[in-house]
């Protein structure tokens, strides 16, 4: 059936002045232009978006993925994804939250009542994630307070009289500092132990810092991300300087971009690679499309959408190579330490027992740091195993290897490989901030996320925005609580794996699909082109519909088939082994996890079961049904407050 053409402007206004259930009309007081603040200045925009898209994702998931899956050919893939998938999803979200200048509830209801769950979804899963991310903030504060100090508190074991602590001669002082000292963790997610009263206190720091930031919306929250969006890049490039001075340091960045073509055939590097890509991003939260509506009509939000893309990709890259770097320095140290230790026991096996001649280096081992690693790895392959004792093979690839994901890679490797630098305490406290950094901008994103959408919706809560920010924190404080118990990291892990990915995916493929199939990629171009002043390429039609679609449902599929294949895990620290051990999470452990993506999903068929009982009810016209999604003005206006255009226009928008 052909579909009706868009409803002109001036209907548009009878429209929301008559219709009984129409959006505009019940929105029309609820989230106008007239109330709807702006960004000052592009700058501030784009220090929003890349301040919310580059979070600590990039700096300890992007580099541990390109290690592991084949260092430059992951970076290729990943490229590939980025451009055919990431790019024209996050080009959606920009257009659509610019056109309707509306959070992601009001945005997917006015483009189809019977999908306003999509939005409340959104929501959901930012709630979600706001509620652990901001537990690795209290995390950061927690270690940026104990980096003044000299020496750090995790540069060596503690002493119990003149014994050491087991624990710690087992493992190392970073790993003791960070499951003993930081998390005083549980052996496992079934013992949830007491509260940890300085992570506590960290938490409620971390919170008080987003609701002041938060306090009056994006404008007082674009004035913290002035630093807190800069200040992360000044860091990255003075730990790069620092970094390639340091001995390993190239060899950290040539492992790290040594290519591995042959991971192209793995479908499980294909899924992790379009995952990076989806979470970098942003897609689905919402957040990109709160911040896009504070926009002018006539932002170029295509341009946008490659800009901070690129940014995002430049960040991995940049972080990705501070990484390695670093890293590298560790595993040289390490590795030398190896050397050493194993020729200290190979002259001591030459003294006191006997060792055929012939087998003995021609390096001179009685100075064991003046040794070459390649010259020893070449003897002992040759000849370790005929020698008596327990040498070993000191690989620098494996030593790279050792805990180089996630917080493993932020509390552990990262802080041994500074302790290891001249003014180690300023290194550590530099890091710590910008970790704080990067997770401030995003918590901002994540909570507009939350906040533009339910005061877009709802006229009592967008009257009282002040009131929901603080309400907010504390419901996100006291339900944090949960993860500041010795217990609380493995609770972390789990919203990290489950509460989001899964919810996310599915909010993405049905918004892609109610763009390009329900509301129709033709029209969507249209209105598009009507906003711009110019239309996208034909191009975007073809990805929305069919790429982007079919690679978005290719993910939840492997997904869940992965979720399901094999029994869920976690990575718990066993006191009495002083070592990490992956444990399969119980039952109850199973049912939380699953209620966690049912309730993140509940809201799309309970808003459908809604209106299609509504449309029985109040039968809607076919334009009703497919929504009335259009632009109001292309007026060429500087990027200030919407109520000043709209109060030039005369009238107030009524897809706002």
């Amino acid at each position: 059936m052909e579909k009706q053409p868009l409803p002109t402007d001036v209907e548009k206004t009878d429209a929301g002045e008559s219709e009984v259930n129409g959006y505009a009309g019940e929105e029309s007081q609820q989230g106008s232009s007239s109330t709807r603040a702006g960004w000052n200045s592009k700058i501030e925009y784009f220090l929003a978006q890349v301040g919310f898209s580059v979070g600590l994702g990039n700096v300890w998931r992007f580099p541990y993925l390109c290690h592991q899956n084949g260092g430059g050919a992951f970076l290729l893939l990943y490229v590939l994804l980025m451009l055919l998938v990431g790019i024209p999803l996050f080009f959606l979200e920009l257009a659509a939250g610019q056109a309707i200048r509306q959070g992601s509830i009001g945005v997917w209801k006015y483009i189809s009542p019977r999908l306003a769950g999509i939005g409340y979804s959104s929501c959901v899963v930012c709630f979600f994630v706001a509620l652990y991310y901001n537990v690795i903030l209290a995390w950061s504060l927690f270690y940026l307070g104990n980096s003044f100090q000299h020496p750090l508190p995790w540069e060596q074991c503690p002493e119990h009289g003149n014994v050491t602590v087991k624990e710690c001669e087992k493992s190392s002082p970073t790993s003791y500092f960070w499951y003993r000292k930081a998390l005083d963790i549980t052996d496992s997610i079934d013992e949830t132990g007491s509260f940890n009263i300085y992570i506590v206190c960290c938490l409620l720091a971390a919170w008080t810092v987003v609701c002041l930031g938060m306090f009056k919306g994006i404008k007082s929250s674009v004035k913290v991300m002035y630093f807190s969006s800069i200040f992360p890049y000044v860091v990255l490039f003075c730990f790069l300087v620092r970094g390639l001075m340091l001995d390993g340091a190239l060899e950290g960045i040539s492992h790290m971009f040594y290519p591995k073509l042959e991971i192209w055939a793995d479908v499980q590097v294909w899924r992790q690679a379009a995952t990076q890509v989806f979470f970098a991003l942003g897609l689905g939260f919402g957040s990109i499309i709160a911040y896009s509506s504070y926009n002018p009509k006539n932002n170029n939000c295509h341009r946008d959408a490659f800009t901070v893309s690129f940014i995002n990709f430049l960040t991995s890259v940049l972080a990705t190579l501070v990484v390695f770097a670093v890293l590298g320095f560790r595993a040289k140290n390490k590795v030398i330490e190896c050397v050493v230790s194993n020729l200290k026991e190979l002259s001591e096996q030459f003294h006191s027992v006997y060792v055929d001649q012939r087998l003995m280096p021609a390096f001179n081992y009685s100075d064991p740091k003046s040794v070459a690693l390649e010259d020893y790895r070449s003897w002992f392959k040759q000849y370790g195993r005929f020698v008596p004792g327990n040498l070993t093979d000191c690989d620098l690839e494996k030593e790279m290897q050792k805990g180089v994901e996630g917080t493993g890679l932020a509390f552990i490797a990262f802080t041994e490989a500074m302790s290891l630098l001249p003014g180690s305490p300023f290194w550590s406290a530099l890091f710590f901030l910008m970790l704080l950094n990067l997770g401030l901008s995003t918590m901002f994103g994540t909570m507009e996320g939350i906040l533009a959408p339910l005061s877009d919706r709802f006229k009592t809560l967008a009257n009282n925005k002040t009131k929901l920010t603080i309400f907010s924190c504390i419901v996100g404080f006291v339900i944090g609580l949960l993860f500041t118990q010795r217990c609380g990291n493995y609770f972390v892990t789990m919203f990290d794996d489950y509460s989001a990915t899964l919810p996310l995916i599915i909010v993405v493929v049905f918004e892609t699909f109610s763009v390009s199939w329900l509301y129709g990629a033709d029209r969507f171009l249209d209105d598009i082109e009507a906003m711009l002043g110019w239309r996208p390429s034909v191009v975007y039609k073809y990805l929305w519909k069919y790429i982007c679609l079919l690679a978005m449902l290719g993910l939840l599929l492997a997904t869940t088939i992965r979720m399901f294949i094999a029994r869920p895990t976690y990575m718990a620290w066993n006191q009495e082994k002083a070592s990490e051990e992956y444990l399969e999470y119980p039952g109850w452990a199973l049912a939380v996890l699953a209620s966690l993506i049912v309730f993140a999903m509940m809201p799309v068929p309970v808003a459908l079961i809604h209106a299609l009982l509504q449309d029985r009810r109040n039968p809607r016209s076919r334009d009703t049904e497919i929504g009335q999604y259009s632009i109001v003005s292309t007026v060429d206006t500087p990027m200030t407050d919407m109520s000043e255009l709209d109060h030039k226009n005369g009238v107030a928008t009524s897809v706002s």
